[in-house]
């Protein structure tokens, strides 16, 4: 996970700190709502020309890494 800030960008004064695409004004979290709704990630990329298909599938094997038991475990209880 400590490729994240090489994908991802947490600024206050880009959308008001929503986490980004590096390097744009897309916010991660379009990616999962076009994935929710049975967009395709290519679809999605025709959408937002400005991040790479790189760059979004590196996001998508982040979360996954995040949601591994281990890690999910931590989250969950740094959230109690």
């Amino acid at each position: 996970m400590s490729k994240i800030k090489e994908y991802i960008s947490i600024d206050k004064g880009t959308l008001g700190g929503q986490p980004v695409f590096k390097g744009t004004r897309v916010p991660v979290e379009s990616l999962f709502d076009h994935l929710e709704m049975g967009i395709s990630l290519d679809e999605f990329l025709d959408d937002f020309p400005t991040v790479t298909k790189s760059q979004a599938v590196a996001v998508l094997e982040i979360a996954g890494e995040i949601m591994t038991s281990e890690n999910i475990e931590r989250l969950y209880e740094a959230a109690a």
